[in-house]
């Protein structure tokens, strides 16, 4: 059983990154050695923050595994800062394994940008020529290292765009490799292998959808007596935070914008509709007082309670 080492980021998703390079490698026969570059937090609707390691802590977990288990192949992947970068160049200088694989994540499956400049400079000038292969995932990547990699190295495979696929071709490269000790058989394996993956759909998939219909449907139940948003997120057990993010995601719109527009809808029609006064109308959807009301509902819609039932076309008798 050969042993490949992963350098690269957690996903806490599962979906990709270190997680996904481990069971691929394991999926595929090879025992898999890892050291974590980064901490994302993450979900399926993208990633929310990063804890980059420090970089002596990087530089010991890659020494203690090799000094143990001396890899041939290593995969390197997500490397967010430069002391990072110069400790996986220093240890890759000095152990020199077989081959290293490159694959460089400069921007997530959701578009956002995780490669900052100056890394990118450091990796051109001091990562590349240390690797044996590098793999462009999407153009964002091609662009950024396709004219600094010599052909005989650079490898752009199609389909990897999707949350995770990178991970996993890259890693059935290093089994493939380790087995054949041929790039272009390991290339045409790996090939195969995520070909597979995508006719089974693997894909992690969240619950957004559901999320967002069971929001919907509370607003419509409770937004005249509670226009909180933690109270709908402690309502479906999730955080104010993840609740933003799948509205955001499906509607562009925050969940306090939601119950807003949902109320504001429901106050024209008790506007138009009815003969209660605006103060009346006021006490019954829980405002303090004629001004908040008036406030609010000026905000939402762009007219006062009193023009936008002048302009409905209804003119119900006042007793105000």
């Amino acid at each position: 059983m050969k042993t490949i080492l992963t350098i690269t980021g957690s996903d806490s998703t599962g979906g990709s990154g270190l997680q996904a390079d481990i069971r691929t490698i394991s999926a595929l026969g090879g025992q898999a050695v890892s050291a974590v570059t980064s901490i994302t937090m993450q979900n399926t609707l993208g990633i929310q923050a990063f804890y980059d390691l420090p970089p002596e802590i990087v530089r010991g977990q890659i020494e203690a595994v090799i000094n143990d288990f001396q890899p041939e192949i290593v995969k390197v992947g997500m490397v967010r800062n430069v002391g990072t970068l110069a400790a996986i160049v220093a240890t890759l200088t000095k152990y020199r394994p077989r081959y290293v694989i490159y694959d460089p994540i400069v921007t997530s499956s959701n578009g956002e940008r995780l490669m900052s400049n100056d890394v990118l400079a450091q990796v051109l000038r001091e990562l590349l020529p240390l690797c044996s292969i590098v793999i462009f995932r999407d153009s964002d990547a091609k662009a950024a290292f396709a004219s600094a990699v010599p052909p005989s190295k650079a490898l752009f495979v199609k389909d990897l765009t999707q949350h995770g696929y990178s991970n996993s071709f890259s890693s059935a490269l290093a089994v493939y490799l380790a087995e054949n000790d041929d790039m272009e058989r390991a290339v045409d394996q790996a090939k195969e292998y995520i070909r597979t993956l995508i006719s089974r759909n693997r894909n992690l998939q969240g619950r957004s959808s559901q999320l967002y219909d069971e929001f919907n449907e509370l607003v419509r139940s409770n937004f005249r007596t509670n226009r909180d948003v933690s109270f709908y997120a402690d309502c479906m057990n999730v955080t104010p935070r993840y609740l933003a993010q799948v509205t955001h995601r499906i509607t562009g719109l925050s969940p306090k914008a939601i119950i807003d527009r949902q109320l504001a809808s429901a106050l024209g029609r008790q506007l138009t509709t009815t003969r209660d006064t605006i103060q009346e109308i006021a006490y019954s959807f829980g405002f303090t007082s004629q001004a908040q009301f008036s406030k609010f509902f000026k905000k939402e819609t762009g007219f006062s309670p009193t023009l936008y039932r002048r302009n409905s076309g209804r003119s119900p008798k006042s007793r105000q």
